[in-house]
């Protein structure tokens, strides 16, 4: 999806054109929930000057009460008029930054963070980090009182179609409505699990990619509850099943071309490439509270569902936690499995191109590739082959993402701090709840 060019008068001409009556303005709050200002098209102006104020202190992760005046400036390349309309006209949407009252860009806002981080990239002499996510969801129908149950709506499996895949019309809407939105669509299926689904839009440049995982959700969510569906990118939204994950396809590119692509290097991959797994490799158990951020999470990340476990690479097997594709030239590229939808994409996407760009930096070169299904290994032939665990809870990703200089400054000092407050909260909240399990287990016997 290529990022159109906008002037302040061709988004005047197109609001008049495209009788569009009301403005969402879209941003994204610490935890990676869509938040948006939605004002009638009378403010148009007031938008394009920059002039748009909003209460920062309601948002999570940003300002507190005394310093909650804050400015939404637009960024016109993202002016998009929603397919749906109402009967008094058309809702377009633009996704802003946020800027704080001195006209700065405002540390604590994910989209900023990820500006900056790209600013690295650029000095390090890259030109572009290219993104292709694959977000997976899941479509439970609702109650009577439009609430969510846990009730599947299909009995469907990987790539199965109708009449087992009931979600289908659904999906399809899904991604008429996408293309009708400039979305390259290139997959569409459903998933391992029942009532599991996943659409794969074309990659983009980092901000880009970021901003459409967001559209993406909206879309999803937005189609699914006229299908009477609810849509969920909870992780493990129910036991015994595969969860949701959303992988990261990720290049790096420079005035030449793919800086991961060489045709003389071992496997067709570049020392770049290769110092850029190295960081990967070295940051995966820092950048998991950041990919991983719920507690939920991490009933995705165990054996026997498919999803990563151990940190390691490959270019042939998909037990690791990061896999090379068999594509070359420009199409060469890196997969990062662990991710959730969970995950603010903007974190993410800042965390995973800082660890590579430290890898760069430092020239670091990544253990040899396990080509071996890992799952089947036992704990004493993981440590001959130097194979580490992920953390397996949210609790012990925190620990491992405080520890780390390079993951902390991925997120910046305002981030970081109120992500680590807000995290550790909801870890002890889990931690105190006394679950269905642990009285069925332990209620008689003890």
């Amino acid at each position: 999806m290529a990022k159109p060019e906008y002037s302040k008068d061709d988004i005047r001409q197109m609001a008049k054109d495209e009788n569009v009556k009301f403005l969402r303005l879209m941003f994204t709050d610490l935890f990676g929930t869509i938040k948006n200002v939605e004002v009638p098209i009378s403010q148009l102006g007031k938008l394009l000057d920059n002039k748009l104020m909003f209460d920062g202190s309601s948002i999570d992760g940003f300002v507190r009460i005394e310093e909650s005046d804050m400015y939404l400036y637009p960024d016109l390349s993202t002016w998009m008029i929603f397919p749906w309309s109402t009967e008094r006209g058309k809702i377009a949407r633009v996704i802003c930054e946020v800027y704080t009252t001195d006209g700065e860009p405002f540390e604590g806002d994910p989209r900023n963070n990820l500006i900056r981080v790209l600013g690295d990239m650029r000095k390090a002499g890259f030109t572009d980090f290219n993104i292709g996510p694959e977000p997976e969801f899941f479509l439970f129908k609702m109650d009577e009182n439009g609430k969510p149950t846990t009730e599947l709506n299909d009995k469907g499996s990987y790539f199965d179609m109708a009449p087992m895949d009931l979600g289908e019309n659904c999906r399809r809407e899904i991604v008429l409505t996408l293309e009708e939105m400039g979305f390259d669509v290139e997959a569409a299926h459903h998933e391992v699990a029942p009532g599991q689904h996943e659409i794969d839009f074309k990659y983009a440049d980092a901000l880009t990619a970021a901003d459409n995982i967001q559209t993406f959700k909206l879309v999803v969510k937005t189609v699914a509850r006229k299908y009477g569906l609810y849509a969920t990118f909870m992780p493990k939204p129910l036991a015994g099943i595969n969860g949701s994950g959303m992988h990261l396809n990720m290049s790096l590119f420079h005035d030449k071309g793919n800086a991961f692509f060489d045709k003389d290097g071992k496997m067709e991959l570049s020392e770049d490439a290769f110092h850029f797994l190295g960081g990967l490799l070295k940051h995966a158990r820092s950048f998991t509270a950041i990919c991983n951020p719920i507690v939920n999470s991490y009933k995705r990340l165990v054996p026997g569902y498919e999803a990563p476990v151990y940190v390691a690479w490959s270019g042939s097997n998909r037990s690791p936690l990061i896999r090379v594709p068999n594509s070359r030239g420009l199409s060469t590229r890196l997969e990062l499995r662990s991710v959730d939808p969970a995950a603010n994409p903007y974190l993410a996407i800042a965390a995973v191109l800082e660890a590579g760009l430290d890898g760069l930096r430092n020239g670091l070169a990544p253990r040899e590739a396990i080509d071996r299904n890992i799952y089947r290994m036992d704990a004493e032939e993981r440590q001959e082959n130097h194979i580490t665990n992920l953390p397996d809870t949210l609790h012990n990703a925190l620990k491992d993402l405080a520890a780390d200089d390079v993951m902390r400054n991925a997120m910046g000092h305002h981030l970081y701090q109120s992500f680590i407050e807000a995290k550790n909260l909801e870890y002890n909240s889990y931690r105190t709840q006394v679950s269905e399990w642990e009285r069925d287990q332990y209620l008689e016997l003890y």
